[in-house]
């Protein structure tokens, strides 16, 4: 009988967790916005999807994930200089995911080599 009860205890602990919400990450226009209030929103919430319209003439909205620092990233990604155009200016630094390099491809000081 304690078998059994063990057994509902921890199913019903499962379906519990698996009915959580999982966290959304929140979507922005970049060009919406300030620079300022583009690092403010990364930085408050960790990481932001931010569109913007393509530079090279395309009709084309592109988007990426930004973030905060190397700890919304993936194990096997670090967080890298980028930028986004925004209400203000064409190049607002942020920080984006990108792809660890392989340790015997790096050289020194190459970003994404050493863990921070």
């Amino acid at each position: 009988m304690k078998k059994i009860l063990a057994g509902l205890a921890f199913t019903v602990c499962a379906a519990l967790l698996a009915a959580e919400p999982a966290l959304a990450v929140s979507r922005y226009n970049s060009t919406g916005m300030s620079c300022a209030a583009v690092q403010r929103t990364i930085a408050r919430e960790g990481a932001a999807i931010l569109r913007y319209p393509s530079q090279n003439g395309a009709r084309l909205t592109l988007y990426d994930r930004y973030v905060a620092d190397s700890r919304f990233c993936d194990g096997h990604e670090f967080a890298d200089r980028a930028a986004v155009p925004t209400a203000d200016t064409p190049s607002c630094p942020v920080r984006a995911c990108k792809r660890r390099p392989d340790p015997e491809d790096c050289f020194p000081l190459q970003p994404g080599c050493f863990r921070f």
